[in-house]
């Protein structure tokens, strides 16, 4: 069976995805980056392997998420996009009629709006932690809660308390007073969670017109105290996909098999890039008086690429390696 690669690697989750020519979702792998995203992309290839076997055939793979260009050069990317594009793309798959994307990530938040099929604006917030889910398990981790029991504490809170989310620091001060306070977990749940919701909607969402339907993605969804503070806050329904954690994989996979120009060969060098190795090094250039670190990415001892200098020096260099 012809299938569809996609790879969604960021800073907290490496997420991948195989569909079929129709779009369904054949195989999924949700897997945490660690700090090593050349070993979860393996990980996860290695899994997916021994789930499709020799039942399907890559015929394109795409990339996204901060790590995007180097996971393209590490498996052998058709497509490399932006992290809007594949979540705008995975979004519109799942729902046709979709005009606002709620997604937050570990490492950032962001707000896209669509309106017919065509995303018109989008915002991101890569500065501030308290605005993503990061900061909900720094304090799931701070109270002792496993964070996949976060949503059930919200959701369980009688009188949720009013914490100041502008700022983690102050997040954590406010949230150490009110337990002195006496104030019930589940309050304090909750309050960690409209504190969040109302970050994002006063920082990511400031300005934009979000109107239904509105879909909310990324591994944060799955706390459903954050749906349902989302859905008061914006006195909108809020829908969450059944895969709403790996979208971002998914819309990369979409892209692969849109993109594809008919009988042209995919790039992708096959699931034995589980097995190779890959090392990333650098060096200071003492071309000029900027100094700068240019980065080598090696397969197999083999540079791969260079990037980094100014001037772009090594990367033209590395075109013919």
């Amino acid at each position: 069976m012809e299938a569809f690669l996609g790879i969604d690697v960021g800073s907290v989750s490496t997420n991948l995805a195989v569909l079929d020519g129709q779009g369904r979702l054949l195989a999924r792998q949700y897997l945490r980056t660690a700090g090593r995203p050349i070993a979860a992309v393996q990980e996860g290839m290695r899994a997916l392997e021994a789930e499709l076997g020799g039942a399907v055939a890559i015929a394109g793979v795409g990339t996204t998420g901060s790590a995007r260009h180097l996971t393209g050069l590490l498996v052998g990317a058709d497509v490399i996009k932006n992290e809007i594009t594949a979540h705008a793309v995975a979004a519109l798959h799942v729902e046709p009629g979709v005009r606002t994307v709620l997604e937050i990530g570990g490492q950032d938040s962001k707000i896209i709006i669509l309106r017919d099929g065509m995303v018109i604006d989008f915002a991101m917030n890569t500065v501030c932690a308290a605005g993503t889910g990061s900061f909900l398990d720094q304090q799931a981790a701070r109270l002792g809660v496993p964070i996949q029991e976060f949503g059930g504490l919200a959701l369980a809170a009688r009188h949720p308390v009013r914490i100041a989310g502008r700022c983690t620091v102050f997040a954590e001060s406010d949230m150490i007073h009110k337990q002195q306070l006496g104030h019930s977990l589940e309050d304090i749940v909750a309050g960690l969670c409209e504190a969040l919701v109302r970050n994002y909607l006063n920082n990511v969402g400031k300005g934009k017109e979000i109107l239904p339907p509105v879909l909310f993605q990324g591994g944060v969804a799955a706390n459903r105290g954050l749906v349902e503070a989302f859905a008061r806050h914006l006195a909108l329904p809020v829908t969450v996909p059944p895969h709403h954690d790996v979208m971002g994989a998914i819309g990369a996979a979409l892209l692969a098999r849109d993109l594809r120009r008919p009988g042209a060969p995919t790039a992708f060098k096959g699931w034995r890039v589980k097995d190779l190795e890959f090392k990333t090094t650098s060096f200071e250039c003492q071309g000029c008086p900027n100094l700068c670190e240019v980065v080598q990415f090696r397969q197999e001892g083999r540079v791969l690429a260079r990037w980094g200098s100014r001037c772009g020096k090594w990367e033209a260099d590395s075109s013919g390696i």
